[in-house]
This record gives C-alpha cells, sequence and structure tokens, in this order.
C-alpha cells in the first residue's frame, strides 16, 4: 500500500454506543433477539447508516442484509465483511455489532481517504447469530451456505409463537434473493476475542486461524409426572434428578478428557414445570465443541453411553437427537497471510490463534474465501452486560480489516 489510511476511532465508538441504545439493558448492555422490535431497529439504523454512506443496500430471503459501496468494476465479486446484530439476552455491546460497526468505519474511512476500488466492498449483517429466539442459531449464514434451506427457516416457530417468515415480513425484511446467490470474492469478520489470552499476551491482533467444530445435542429424559406431597421417594420416576445426575456426569466428562474440550448445559427445559409436581420430562442442550472430528465423535459416542447409562439405573427413558453439527474450520491460508499482512503493516502486535466460539464466518468459509480478525475484550468477558474493549484496540481491528479487505479490492 502506497499511503497509510487511518480509521477514526472516535466515530467507530460512537457508532457502538449508539448501536448500543437500541435494546438498552439497566446494566450497560442490549437486548436485540433476532427480529424481534429491538432487531428491527437496529437493523434499520444500520441501513440508514449505509446509505448515508452511499451503499446500495438489499436483503436476502433469510433477511441477511447486504451493503455494497460499488467498486471500479462492477463485474467483480464483492470483497465482504461484516457480522451479526442480534445479541445475547443479556448481551454487550461489542459481540457480533463491532463486527458490523468496523465494516461500516473501513466504508466510511475510504470515502474519507477518496479511495475508489476495484471490486466491490460489502458489509453484510447475517440473521439469528445467536439462536435466542429461535433454532437454529447461525441461520442467516447457514442458509447462506446452504446448510439450510430457506423453507426450514421460513418455518420455524420463535419463542414468541410466531414463525420466522411471519417475523420477517413483520419488520420489512423478507427479501427476495435467494441466499448464497449473491457472489462474494472474499470473507473477512472482525470480532472480539470473547477470551482472555490477546490480553494475557498483550496482542492487539488476533489472526484465527481456524475455529473448532461445535455439535449440539437435545437430551430428553422422560420418567413421571406425580404428586410432590404424596409419592415416597423411593417410588419416584423424577425427570429433572436424573437430568441434573447426566448434567454433573457430562461437567465431569469435559473436564477430564483434555485440554481441548468445551462441554456446557447451558439450557433446560422442565415439564409441567410445577412447584407441586414431581417433573415427568427434563430436556436440555449439550454443547459440545473441540478442534478434532475424531475426538468430537469419541466423546459425542461417551456422552449417548452416560445418558442410557444413568438414566436407565433410575427407570428413566431417554431420547438423544443431535441438532446442530458444524465442523472444525481452517480459514483460507491466502486470507489468513493477508491479515497477518496487515497486521504487520500498521505496527500492531499479533499472534495466530484458534476461535473457540462459534461464528458466520465458519459456515461462509464452506463456500468463500474466509477468514477472521480478533482484537482483546477486558478480561475476556463475553455474552454479559459488562462486555467492554478499548477503543483503540478497537480501531486497530478496523484498520487491519480495511488493509486486508484492500490487499483484495485493490484500489485506484
Amino acid at each position: 500500500m502506497k499511503r497509510e489510511i487511518q480509521v477514526n476511532e472516535e466515530r467507530l465508538w460512537q457508532s457502538l454506543m449508539d448501536m448500543g441504545q437500541v435494546g438498552a439493558l439497566p446494566h450497560g448492555g442490549c437486548c436485540r433477539a433476532a427480529l424481534s422490535a429491538e432487531d428491527k431497529a437496529g437493523r434499520d439504523l444500520f441501513v440508514r447508516w449505509c446509505r448515508d454512506a452511499g451503499c446500495e443496500v438489499a436483503f436476502d430471503q433469510v433477511g441477511n442484509i447486504y451493503a455494497r459501496r460499488p467498486g471500479r468494476d462492477g463485474s467483480r465479486a464483492a470483497c465482504a465483511t461484516g457480522s451479526h446484530l442480534d445479541t445475547q439476552p443479556h448481551g454487550g455491546k461489542f459481540d457480533g455489532i463491532y463486527g458490523v460497526m468496523a465494516g461500516l468505519e473501513v466504508v466510511r474511512s475510504l470515502n474519507d481517504a477518496g479511495i475508489e476500488t476495484v471490486a466491490p466492498v460489502e458489509v453484510i449483517v447475517w440473521t439469528n447469530e445467536e439462536g435466542v429466539r429461535f433454532d437454529p442459531p447461525l441461520a442467516g449464514s447457514s442458509a447462506f451456505a446452504g446448510v439450510v434451506d430457506v423453507q426450514s427457516v421460513h418455518a420455524a416457530r420463535t419463542r414468541d409463537g410466531t414463525t420466522v417468515r411471519e417475523d420477517l415480513e413483520a419488520i420489512g425484511y423478507l427479501g427476495e434473493a435467494l441466499p448464497g446467490s449473491r457472489p462474494l470474492d472474499c470473507f473477512v469478520e472482525a470480532h472480539i476475542e470473547q477470551g482472555p489470552i490477546l490480553e494475557a499476551e498483550d496482542k492487539v491482533i488476533g489472526v484465527v486461524t481456524q475455529i473448532q467444530g461445535i455439535r449440539w445435542s437435545r437430551v430428553t429424559v422422560t420418567g413421571v409426572d406425580s404428586h410432590a406431597g404424596t409419592t415416597p421417594m423411593n417410588r419416584r420416576r423424577d425427570a429433572l434428578v436424573g437430568a441434573a445426575e447426566i448434567i454433573v456426569a457430562l461437567n465431569r466428562l469435559g473436564r477430564e478428557h483434555d485440554p481441548s474440550v468445551r462441554l456446557t448445559v447451558g439450557k433446560i427445559e422442565v415439564e409441567p414445570n410445577s412447584g407441586a409436581t414431581i417433573p415427568g420430562s427434563a430436556a436440555f442442550i449439550v454443547d459440545l465443541r473441540h478442534p478434532d472430528s475424531p475426538t468430537l465423535d469419541l466423546l459425542e459416542s461417551r456422552i449417548g453411553e452416560l445418558v442410557e447409562g444413568i438414566a436407565g439405573a433410575s427407570g428413566l427413558r431417554t431420547d438423544i437427537a443431535r441438532i446442530m453439527d458444524k465442523p472444525p474450520v481452517h480459514f483460507s491460508g491466502e486470507l489468513v497471510d493477508a491479515v497477518r499482512d496487515a497486521a504487520r503493516q500498521c505496527g500492531y502486535p499479533a499472534m495466530d490463534m484458534l476461535s473457540g466460539a462459534g461464528h458466520d464466518a465458519m459456515n461462509v468459509a464452506r463456500v468463500v474465501p474466509t477468514a477472521m480478525i480478533f482484537v482483546p475484550c477486558k478480561d475476556g468477558l463475553s455474552h454479559n452486560e459488562a462486555e467492554s474493549a478499548t477503543p483503540a484496540h478497537l480501531a486497530a481491528g478496523a484498520r487491519a480489516l480495511l488493509y486486508t479487505l484492500l490487499a483484495r479490492a485493490g484500489s485506484l
């Protein structure tokens, strides 16, 4: 690159703070569940900002938003970036949102510098990364990559009883284009690390080389509803107690296997969910993660054995259904090198790293050359209202993103 290009740190920070006021929570975070009224307000704000920056805005059949800054060669596929605007119920101001605002800041900085790229530059908002209001999580990028079909996404029921299609129509983001029909040259996602490594190593840029595999299984434990006051302890078939014993055993399995294992149960549903009734049904989601596919296979088998063994000893029935399978992803070597080069050009201390969290980039990587850029977050805390990052680190990530995209898109 012949001349240095800066991003506007103050403007990027203000964009994040302004977006954080949409669905604001009492302790500094925000809640914008996918396709909710709050998500619509966040989407509308982003679209307005993009149009003000001269972008052409479109969206597809699952509500993914594409904001394109035209390039000199309109026949070229766009060099893309972005992330998601939806949040966890007690989300912070940066998870996902930073990747979208960093992309917008790239567009604004190119405008400030009067740079015309050869290829278009595109900022994408993927629908329902978090999976809070409906399944599957990572829905928009999954549809883009052909992992799920549009009809199944449209038919999914939200926790409010509506279908996804109904919500897309209601908020005005049901597009006509088929996800994946829009050609991309590459996709580079910027994100806070959501872990403590960069902060501990005093690095500014994380060059993400791969994302570990993720498998979700829904375990249903079935016993018998019965009266809490009249049923003796030794005659109960308590599904919740059985589920609790299984969860403790799963936690032990995760801790004892190897340091790379991540095994979590964070969502439980109990029926009939009454204080005076022994639960006859308990269902929970097992979140299993590891960077190695054979290890995922082994652990999944061990989980099945544990579930059946513990439940069977208590006279309970079980059902296990895999509901998500995201294989380990290795990012494009060429793009990873471009991120390393960008960090070096900008003078930022950088390190290669693995992503323990799932991201839209892991789906997009199935069909488009993809990479990720991480920046530090305070104490590695995320999915929490106290999530925090410094303006300087956020601007550094956006500048590394800008240089990475320019190396791919070319400039005149």
